[in-house]
């Protein structure tokens, strides 16, 4: 049973950046094409970032150009840099397999935008 943990949620203001982080337990993490989620009240979880394998990225169009997604294998962490950060960029953020997610879901992390 692979175990996701997220980290590095928080209050920030408008403008401001947060680095997201999640560990795997996985020893195939590395063949594994690995996604960012985020949920916020009231709303569906949705897919904002992934990267494959093969270390292509994509993002949803609303965090276009403001977050970066990047993993390092040899530490099963995949993260998620989040700039320009928006009040609807609050939301609970998770990792998973991107596109067809693991039943298991971790904690998730809170991320708060807010002056």
């Amino acid at each position: 049973q692979v175990q996701l943990v997220e980290s590095g949620g928080g209050l920030v203001q408008p403008g401001g950046s947060l680095r997201l982080s999640c560990v795997a337990s996985a020893s195939i993490f590395s063949i594994l094409d690995m996604g960012w989620y985020r949920q916020a009240p009231g709303k569906q979880r949705e897919l904002v970032a992934s990267i494959t394998r093969g270390y292509s990225t994509n993002y949803a169009d609303s965090v276009k150009g403001r977050f970066t997604i990047s993993r390092d294998n040899a530490k099963n962490t995949v993260y998620l840099q989040m700039n320009s950060l928006k009040a609807e960029d609050t939301a609970v953020y998770y990792c998973n397999v991107a596109w067809n997610p693991l039943r298991s879901w971790g904690q998730g992390t809170q991320v708060t935008v807010s002056s």
